[in-house]
C-alpha cells in the first residue's frame, strides 16, 4: 500500500449456480457448486450463463484477511489467543471476531480484555 492511499480489494460477481433466482426453480439456493453435467453451458464457461470462479479472482497477498476499515481479522476462539495476540507488537491493526462456539461467559472475559487494551471486537454486540 503506497502512501496515505488505501489499496482496494478486487471485486467479483456473485457465483451463483444455473437458475437461481427463477420463480420455477425457487428451491436454487445462492450458493456455488461446479458444474458436472455433460452439456451444462456454465461449465463450458458460455459468457450468457455468467461466471465461474477462478484464481484470476484472488487478491495479493498483502490484500487478504484485511476488512474494509484496513484492520487484520483474527478470529479467536479463546484468552489465551486473544493473550497471544497482545504480545506481538506486528499484530497492533488487529479486529478480533469471537468464534461462535464461545460461551457467553467467556466471550464476555474476551471482550473485556480487548477493550481494556482497545482492541475492536466486529462481534462483541451480542449478547
Amino acid at each position: 500500500m503506497a502512501g496515505s492511499i488505501k489499496a482496494k480489494k478486487k471485486g467479483h460477481p456473485k457465483f451463483n449456480v444455473p437458475n437461481y433466482g427463477t420463480k420455477s426453480r425457487s428451491r436454487v439456493k445462492p450458493r456455488w457448486r461446479t458444474q458436472r453435467g455433460e452439456d451444462n453451458k456454465k461449465r463450458i464457461k458460455k459468457a450468457f450463463m455468467g461466471a465461474v470462479p477462478g484464481i484470476g479472482y484472488r487478491n495479493p497477498e498483502s490484500l487478504r484477511h484485511v476488512r474494509t476499515d484496513g484492520t487484520k481479522a483474527m478470529l479467536v476462539h479463546n484468552i489465551d489467543e486473544l493473550r497471544s495476540l497482545l504480545e506481538n507488537p506486528e499484530d497492533s491493526n488487529v479486529s478480533v471476531t469471537i468464534a461462535g462456539a464461545v460461551g457467553r461467559r467467556k466471550r464476555a472475559e474476551i471482550i473485556e480484555l480487548a477493550r481494556k487494551n482497545s482492541i475492536k471486537v466486529t462481534n462483541g454486540g451480542r449478547k
